[in-house]
């Protein structure tokens, strides 16, 4: 016996799947139109690869940026034509301002217009099949869960939000309590396990029960029997933060260290020693483009923010060490006259030009100053008000724990979850932080730089 046997894609397949064909469809387009219409400008041979691998450079770093590679809106061709025309457009753009690295302009500038028509051609062309084809139903993982059933709800909306393709056929209940039908997943008894595998209608089984949480003898002893048979059974855990890319601290319990083994770039010199020359070249780069938005600042200060320019306060940094942090002020003066308040997204407190700046992100330049005297760091958990550690560490597990590193300027809770208007959001929030200081690396760093200027171009800041 063995478990469905079926083409799936994992995420970090899928998305090198999608970097790689569209610089081969893009290459491979341009070869042939270059070579039927004898255009020298987009000629793909040996003679002129720099040309190419600079083309494939500029494609996946601008398609990083406007989220070609987001598998959230890869699937929907509504939001890639916009993401490929902005991709390709800035490529071009780039590519044209590099001469150095690119062929000489052509006398006939005809041929510019024709590369860039062609480059749109190969990516549409390419994303439609990868919508219809790789994002299609044949292609979906199903899998059979064994939770309580009280955790199912949250356990299949954490999944499917983050991968689509990832399909909860049915559950094995090892709670006290019945499902209600409104999940509208299919229930099934221990028994009925080996034969829904014979009959190949799953492709993996993930536990989501700890031994103490309802896991009888006899369960056990079947999951076992289906490992030696060779069927594919997975630790919850292990995939819920291979595919949401977050620590989910409220289902470890007791267990948590077992589950949480933290980065050696935390310990590891040499990387600490990049990143903080990284940090302070990011930290006077910020500050430089700081000064030359002043004018704007002062301006829509004067005219609809009047007050200070400039705000400090208190927050929670490494091992609990309180410091001031900077920013521009976004709020109307006296914001907490009532007291300390969690900041939403429709704040009536923000005036209106502060709501630019926060959806610019601009408030937070002058954190860099933070930066360079080391209080913080350009990439780490965002730092929070000491109110309200206090108050989350008493109700989120582990929430202290985002303090073993610096704060961040930005950070991957900053760039994947929502604003922080609740407990539910801050729990969010911290499993990102978590998972981030338990991957922490120069990749992941870089990911989150991307993902930071996806969220400045877009304007979503809050």
């Amino acid at each position: 016996m063995s478990a469905k046997s079926s083409i799936h894609f994992e995420i970090s397949e899928r998305k090198v799947l999608l970097r790689i064909f569209d610089v081969i469809s893009v290459l491979l387009v341009l070869s042939v139109v270059g070579n039927l219409f004898d255009f020298d400008y987009f000629k793909i041979n040996a003679d002129n690869w720099l040309w190419s691998a600079v083309l494939g450079f500029y494609l996946i770093v601008f398609g990083t940026i406007f989220e070609l590679y987001d598998l959230q809106k890869a699937g929907r061709f509504e939001v890639v034509v916009q993401n490929v025309i902005l991709t390709s457009s800035v490529t071009v753009l780039v590519y044209l301002l590099t001469p150095f690295l690119t062929p000489v302009l052509p006398d006939n500038r005809l041929q510019i217009v024709y590369f860039y028509i062609a480059i749109n051609v190969a990516l549409f062309g390419w994303r439609y099949a990868y919508i219809t084809l790789i994002s299609a139903a044949r292609f979906y993982k199903e899998v059979l869960l064994i939770c309580d059933s009280r955790d199912l709800e949250s356990i299949r909306e954490a999944l499917y939000k983050s991968d689509p393709n990832y399909k909860l056929m049915g559950f094995v209940n090892t709670g006290p309590y019945s499902p209600s039908d409104e999940h509208g997943i299919t229930e099934y008894r221990r028994q009925e396990i080996e034969p829904l595998l014979a009959g190949n209608k799953v492709s993996e089984v993930v536990v989501a029960s700890p031994w103490d949480g309802g896991m009888t003898v006899k369960l056990y002893n079947t999951l076992i029997n289906l490992l030696e048979k060779g069927v594919s059974i997975r630790e919850y855990t292990q995939v819920y933060e291979e595919i949401t890319h977050r620590v989910p601290v409220q289902h470890v319990d007791k267990d948590f260290y077992r589950y949480f083994p933290f980065s050696r770039s935390n310990q590891n010199k040499l990387y600490l020693f990049f990143h903080r020359i990284l940090d302070l070249l990011f930290s006077l780069f910020g500050l430089v483009f700081g000064l030359l938005i002043s004018p704007i600042v002062l301006v829509g200060n004067l005219i609809g923010n009047r007050g200070p320019i400039f705000y400090t306060q208190e927050r929670v940094g490494r091992n609990g060490a309180h410091f001031k942090i900077y920013k521009l002020r976004s709020m109307v003066v006296d914001a907490e006259k009532d007291g300390a308040q969690f900041a939403g997204k429709r704040d009536h407190r923000v005036t209106k030009f502060g709501r630019f700046l926060r959806r610019s992100r601009f408030d937070e330049i002058p954190q860099f100053i933070n930066v360079i005297k080391g209080d913080m760091s350009v990439i780490g958990p965002r730092p929070e008000r000491p109110v309200f550690v206090k108050e989350l560490s008493q109700s989120i597990p582990f929430y202290e724990v985002r303090h073993l590193v610096k704060p961040g300027v930005t950070g991957w809770a900053q760039v994947n979850a929502k604003y922080g208007e609740s407990q539910e959001d801050s729990l969010e929030k911290l499993q990102y932080d978590l998972y981030y200081i338990k991957h922490r690396s120069l990749f992941l760093d870089i990911s989150i730089v991307f993902k930071t200027l996806s969220t400045i171009i877009f304007f979503r800041g809050q």
